[in-house]
């Protein structure tokens, strides 16, 4: 009987951290499920983990270097590259995350990575702080909007003795997502669909320095456009102000107002199959704009007079085909199932994801989401606490399930 893996080439790649030792059961797991491994360590790996322990699982002599010492053979990082059918680093550190999303090519296992053809897998390993941080955050949005599939950190003790998220996914958790991805169960099932999502808050001007906003980061439809763009989909976002990178090869419309986004949904929707609105519009724009700096002194009393923005998703899905999808977002804070289902049906949604900012590590700002999913067809489904990345598969999942 073929096994699950057999004839498939794999770079392991290993950084220098404690959780290395998980690494010589990750490689026994792929060589027993038939993949041929080749291991890739960075010289601090090897503080944690001898080569020859890696060698004798692999079958294979471990790279490290650019050059063997003494004969100076050359090992190719190109030629790895093409050979390998995946990529997996694991433990990744918080420094090779830096490194791989700012190219910075200062050893084997970075430029092997820079040389990869195939679809590269990281499974993140540190402490919690450095976990949490924004400089690590920065860099994982980075490469997940380069294709980089990043399998979450587990929560638990640390080697600090903290307890907290930073824990290397465990080898057979590891093994299982490279065993589906070759299964084809992570396929490109949005390929040939086009997709246009809102995202961001929207700011509404009261003169050139002041506005009216929200604490929206953008984040979650910013996850949605990289996760569609993953599957194959042609991603157009149209964006509030924000500060999250757009994800490769997603198509870009920068916004302001309300009124901008309207207007630059209408000109992007044009064959879509679905439309994703995750932006936090304003509900309400200042009736009056001053073209200079209002100015405390000449008004110590202000009346601010506001007019009703345009509700995007319920104009929007009025007009759009019968066949194309329509996804709203409801952000509560009480009752939030309840509206949910109302605005599902009055803004002629074909499902809605509902988050309540009663529930700790969801909305603004955060980098978790807490959602349920309610469908046109009465169906729902409740999600626990995930990170952002996950809870936008979970949505992409739903809209695949309903594209015809």
């Amino acid at each position: 009987m073929m096994k699950p893996l057999e004839g498939k080439h794999i770079i392991l790649g290993i950084t220098g951290g404690i959780a290395a030792y998980k690494s010589a059961m990750l490689l026994r797991l792929l060589i027993k499920k038939g993949a041929e491994v080749q291991v890739v360590i960075t010289p601090s790996g090897k503080e944690f983990i001898t080569p020859v322990t890696l060698s004798a699982l692999s079958g294979k002599p471990v790279v490290s270097e650019f050059f063997t010492a003494n004969t100076g053979e050359w090992h190719s990082h190109v030629d790895l590259g093409l050979w390998a059918d995946l990529m997996v680093i694991a433990p990744c550190t918080a420094s090779t995350l830096g490194k791989m999303a700012n190219g910075i090519a200062d050893n084997m296992l970075v430029t092997t990575y820079l040389s990869a053809k195939e679809h590269v897998m990281v499974a993140p390993a540190m402490d919690l702080d450095m976990w949490a941080h924004p400089s690590t955050q920065r860099n994982i949005s980075t490469l997940i909007g380069d294709g980089v599939e990043i399998i979450e950190p587990g929560s638990g003790e640390l080697a600090s003795h903290l307890t907290g998220k930073g824990r290397m996914a465990e080898p057979e958790e590891i093994a299982a997502r490279v065993e589906a991805w070759f299964a084809g169960e992570m396929k490109r099932d949005m390929e040939g669909r086009k997709v246009v999502i809102t995202a961001g808050p929207t700011h509404e001007r009261l003169d050139p320095v002041r506005y009216l906003g929200n604490d929206s980061t953008g984040k979650m439809g910013y996850s949605i456009a990289g996760e569609c763009r993953k599957r194959g989909a042609e991603v157009v976002i149209v964006s509030g102000p924000v500060s999250v990178p757009v994800p490769e090869g997603v198509k870009c419309i920068k916004v302001e107002s309300a009124l901008e986004m309207l207007d630059g949904v209408r000109t992007q929707m044009e064959g879509a199959d679905a439309l994703i609105f995750t932006a936090a519009v304003a509900d309400y724009r200042p009736a009056e704009v001053d073209s200079e700096k209002i100015k405390r002194e000449k008004t110590p009393e202000m009346n601010l007079r506001l007019v009703a923005n345009p509700d995007i998703a319920a104009t929007i899905s009025k007009s759009a085909p019968a066949n194309t999808i329509k996804v709203g977002f409801a952000l509560e804070t009480g009752n939030a199932l309840e509206y949910g289902r109302r605005k599902l049906e009055t803004k002629g949604l074909d499902m809605i994801v509902v988050n309540s900012l009663e529930d700790a590590g969801a909305g603004f700002g955060t980098d978790t989401n807490k959602v349920t999913i309610i469908r046109k067809d009465g169906s729902e489904i409740a999600y626990p606490l995930k990170d952002k990345r996950e809870v936008a598969r979970d949505i992409v999942d739903n809209i695949v399930d309903q594209l015809t």
